[in-house]
């Protein structure tokens, strides 16, 4: 039988057949789960309800975002070799400006915040240095807000592509981004509350670094002491991701902080 992807009558194609045991797979324990917990006929109205008002609110992507894509993830690293990756989230946007290897990403003249200096250096697989690849940037504020998603944060704020200069390194001035938490005002805030669950994310950076001819790598970095690291709601944070900064010495009302990390890209399978 040569390879196609119709099939013969009667016989389902290769993508039916993984469609049907996973959906077949999940409807089967979502049944016992009912079983399980010996759900009412008010509680299954009240999850009914419950899924009809995410989709009115538009919530999917969010609670796809928070509740399963780290498990993807996670599988997906199985077979990745090099630095650690985690989640995208769901506040990643293109076309952010291109900055050079030593730089501050854009923000306010009078950003509030501990000010951070992240430096390192991306390497392939081999240890060989990557200069010209991307850092591609983005963070919440102090606030715990992002540019493009709340109106009192400016355009681009906190968001640059960064090119890695010889040797492959970069140093990037910003500011330590607060935590923040979900959409609390809609289902997945009220499902929160329901189940007791904190909707609080740790303060984070956000990173997609890539260079030619190696797998792109998608990843947070966190901070040591944040008081959400173990009860994430998306389940993101992984150890080899925590950032311990070093608080430098000045005499500025501000607190200025420092930390080198590197980033180790698995080369592309050709």
């Amino acid at each position: 039988m040569t390879a196609t992807t119709h099939a013969a009558p009667g016989e389902k194609t290769p993508s039916q057949r993984r469609v049907d045991a996973f959906a077949f797979d999940v409807i089967g324990r979502i049944n016992q789960a009912i079983v399980d917990h010996d759900m009412t006929y008010d509680e299954y109205d009240a999850v009914k309800q419950w899924l009809i008002r995410v989709g009115e609110a538009g919530e999917w992507p969010l609670v796809l975002d928070v509740w399963f894509e780290h498990t993807v993830e996670e599988l997906a690293a199985r077979s990745r070799h090099g630095s650690q990756g985690t989640i995208l989230g769901p506040y990643y946007l293109p076309d952010a400006p291109e900055l050079p290897a030593q730089t501050a990403l854009p923000m306010r003249s009078d950003e509030p915040g501990d000010r951070l200096v992240l430096r390192g250096q991306v390497r392939s697989l081999d240890g060989t240095p990557l200069p010209g690849a991307t850092l591609d940037m983005w963070q919440a504020g102090a606030d715990g807000y992002y540019s493009g998603f709340h109106p009192s944060t400016p355009e681009g704020n906190l968001r640059g592509r960064v090119r890695t200069g010889e040797e492959g390194r970069f140093e990037v001035q910003t500011v330590v981004p607060g935590p923040y938490t979900i959409p609390i005002e809609g289902p997945c805030g009220e499902l929160c509350r329901a189940a007791g669950w904190s909707p609080w994310r740790p303060g984070h950076l956000h990173l997609i670094v890539s260079a030619q001819g190696h797998v792109p790598l998608t990843t947070q970095l966190y901070f040591e002491g944040e008081e959400y690291l173990d009860n994430d709601v998306a389940s993101a944070v992984k150890p080899e991701l925590v950032l311990s900064p070093a608080e430098e010495p000045g005499g500025s009302d501000r607190r200025r902080f420092s930390e080198s990390y590197d980033f180790v890209l698995e080369p592309a399978r050709s």
